[in-house]
């Protein structure tokens, strides 16, 4: 398995919690050698313990989820270049990121009133903290707009988290790394976002 053993993260909750802070995720499959890739907000249902999610009708991709097809959700958290400039001790530059892959079967959820509480449950969730917007049941343009979506829930077979942070430096360079993480983490997306912006 790769990467390697010391930076395998295997504690659920770790990876549910970058599930949950980083819900923008890729859904990958590859029916008979041909990739697909979508990135949508999926969603993890802590009762059920599965992923819930939507997608657009139109996209290619949704012939190929079929019932029981196999898919790897990519979920990628923070992530930066780290300087060896930044190490007590000699080393060479390398890139560390927090990332969690999910496999499992599809499930379609086609019964529209069904399809419209993964909606309703999404915006709650997507709401927090403040919930400042409620999705009501009787939405008019959700009502339109479910006829538009293909809805599914994914039974989670496999978890693999990947986090690369520094863990075979001493403890002096892991704190370094670190705290290089979380301030590139803030500082360059917000001067990329600006950019990208104008």
């Amino acid at each position: 398995m790769y990467p390697p053993p010391h930076h395998q993260e295997n504690e659920i909750q770790k990876m549910i919690a970058v599930v949950k802070q980083y819900p923008l995720a890729m859904l990958v499959n590859a029916p008979n050698g041909m990739p697909f890739v979508t990135h949508i907000p999926i969603i993890y249902n802590d009762t059920s313990g599965k992923l819930v999610a939507h997608i657009d009708k139109l996209n290619p991709q949704v012939a190929t989820l079929k019932n029981g097809a196999e898919v790897t959700v990519v979920f990628k958290g923070p992530d930066c270049y780290i300087s060896p400039s930044i190490y007590t001790t000699k080393q060479l530059p390398t890139w560390n990121y927090i990332i969690v892959h999910i496999t499992g079967t599809i499930t379609l959820i086609n019964d529209p009133e069904e399809a419209k509480q993964t909606m309703i449950a999404m915006t709650s969730f997507l709401e927090q903290p403040d919930q400042k917007y409620i999705l009501e049941k009787d939405n008019r343009a959700m009502k339109n707009a479910v006829n538009y979506i293909q809805a599914f829930d994914i039974t989670i077979t496999n978890w693999e988290g990947k986090f690369k942070l520094s863990q075979d430096k001493n403890e002096q360079d892991q704190e370094n790394a670190k705290q290089e993480l979380i301030k590139k983490s803030h500082d360059i997306d917000a001067r990329f976002i600006e950019k990208m912006s104008e």
